[in-house]
């Protein structure tokens, strides 16, 4: 018998929330630091492989007995299918190429721009399968947030704003990818095996051109444990945390705070890596957590997908 979760106070939810994404962006914030050495794709190949090694430890997603019921009171499956291998592996393959294009954004422009301008995609997801208006004026926000976002600086590199957008279309189809992983009811472990299986299948194509380059890298010790910081931080620990918050608000409640992740990313970036926006940035910003606000109002479809990335 699975004792009840403990009821936690209704505020310290939003705080939960809040370290989450601290975590997240400050991982984020300490790969940054290790590009002046290594690759952006390399450290987001190490990041994958450290959070694939962390959530293999704690979802042990090889099955349980009997279909045993999970901590969450869920049944976990007891064998994997073919078909339910490919799909976690492509699942984990979208996962990891989302991060490598969000790197290779925030190596080239601030953290809290690119974070703003990858939320285009989930949005857009959102209001392609809606006919609702406030789906349509949420878009319009978060389109015209990227436009102040991408175009207020003369010294913004269009490379890093396509690398951004590339990785807000990556959020989209781990989006599409990811509701059929979650219908399944398996999602955390499905996620695990399939980082696990992405970080083996895109090694040769990340970590050869990084050899080619400069294979010294991983003779240093701080790349490696930089780069499990950065695994542990972003991924393991905000995915331990955001089960917290489902756990009690739900999907809607929990699209709502989605709308703290750009303010967040924008305040890190700031203090670990002394990226002070511009005010027509500012602007940008608001304009996007504003969009997040109105495209998570009440009333709307059942959230089946998963809500944030990797």
């Amino acid at each position: 018998m699975t004792a009840a979760p403990t009821r936690l106070p209704g505020w310290s939810v939003p705080l939960i929330f809040v370290v989450a994404a601290v975590s997240q962006y400050v991982g984020a914030a300490i790969g940054v630091f290790l590009f002046d050495t290594t690759e952006p794709s390399t450290v987001a190949w190490l990041r994958a492989a450290a959070a694939a090694v962390v959530l293999l430890a704690w979802r042990r997603p090889w099955g349980m007995a009997g279909g045993e019921a999970d901590g969450a009171g869920k049944r976990r499956r007891s064998r994997w299918t073919r078909r339910g291998m490919l799909i976690a592996t492509g699942f984990g393959i979208v996962t990891v190429l989302m991060n490598v294009v969000f790197y290779e954004a925030i190596a080239r422009i601030p953290l809290g721009t690119g974070v703003a301008i990858e939320f285009l995609g989930p949005v857009a997801v959102a209001t392609l399968g809606s006919r609702k208006a406030r789906d349509v004026v949420a878009v319009v926000l978060v389109a015209l947030g990227v436009f102040l976002l991408a175009g207020v600086r003369i010294d913004v590199e269009p490379v890093g704003v396509g690398f951004a957008l590339a990785a807000a279309a990556a959020w989209a189809a781990y989006i599409l990818i990811g509701k059929r992983v979650a219908d399944a009811g398996e999602g955390l472990d499905s996620l695990a095996v399939g980082m696990a299986a992405a970080a083996v299948i895109l090694a040769p194509f990340v970590l050869i051109p990084q050899l080619a380059i400069d294979a010294g890298i991983f003779a240093d010790p701080r790349t490696w444990l930089f780069g499990v910081g950065v695994g542990v931080l972003s991924s393991a620990v905000p995915y331990a945390l955001d089960q917290v918050v489902l756990a009690r608000v739900g999907r809607a409640r929990f699209a709502l705070l989605l709308a703290l992740l750009p303010a967040t990313a924008a305040v890190v970036g700031a203090i670990m890596l002394t990226q002070r926006p511009e005010p027509m940035e500012v602007i940008g910003i608001l304009l996007v957590m504003v969009a997040l606000m109105v495209n998570a109002a009440p009333s709307r479809r059942p959230e089946t997908e998963p809500p944030a990335p990797l």
